[in-house]
């Protein structure tokens, strides 16, 4: 069982990256982004000209927490480092989370005062599954070898 874990964990590594560059998001006409799919990289890009340190944050939620939390999973997995550290790893996923919840939010405020036209896309999708697939395997790791 921890090995299909490590497995599904390390899978993550691969699935992270192709969930940033996807299309999170299709607006018609929004002020702040001057695009057609918005992704977490695009994001990033355009929230980096007018609001530099917005930008690092999210970049650090969305792209460092879960690469941080994969890492560590990893590492108590395969019993590099020990199981004690389980509780912060578990915290850095749901870092990541907060993210997918700013994007809904983002969502629901624009689609709320009709600025536009706004639709989820499949990357929208495929991030939350990467984010719930990495906190089930974190949940599913055992504390204690």
């Amino acid at each position: 069982m921890t090995r299909l874990l490590a497995l599904i964990n390390l899978a993550l590594l691969i699935a992270f990256p192709v969930a940033w560059a996807a299309p999170l998001l299709r607006a018609g006409l929004l002020p702040f982004f001057g695009l057609a799919e918005i992704s977490i990289l695009s994001g990033i890009a355009a929230l980096w000209d007018s609001d530099p340190a917005l930008a690092a944050l999210v970049a650090a939620l969305a792209m460092g927490a879960p690469y941080l939390k994969i890492l560590s999973m990893a590492g108590i997995q395969f019993g590099w480092l020990s199981p004690r550290a389980l509780p912060l790893v578990k915290l850095a996923g749901r870092l990541a989370m907060a993210d997918v919840f700013l994007i809904a939010l983002y969502v629901v405020v624009a689609k709320g005062v009709g600025v536009g036209h706004i639709e989820t896309a499949w990357g929208l999708w495929l991030f939350t599954g990467c984010v719930g697939l990495s906190l089930a395997t974190g949940w599913a790791t055992p504390s204690r070898r």
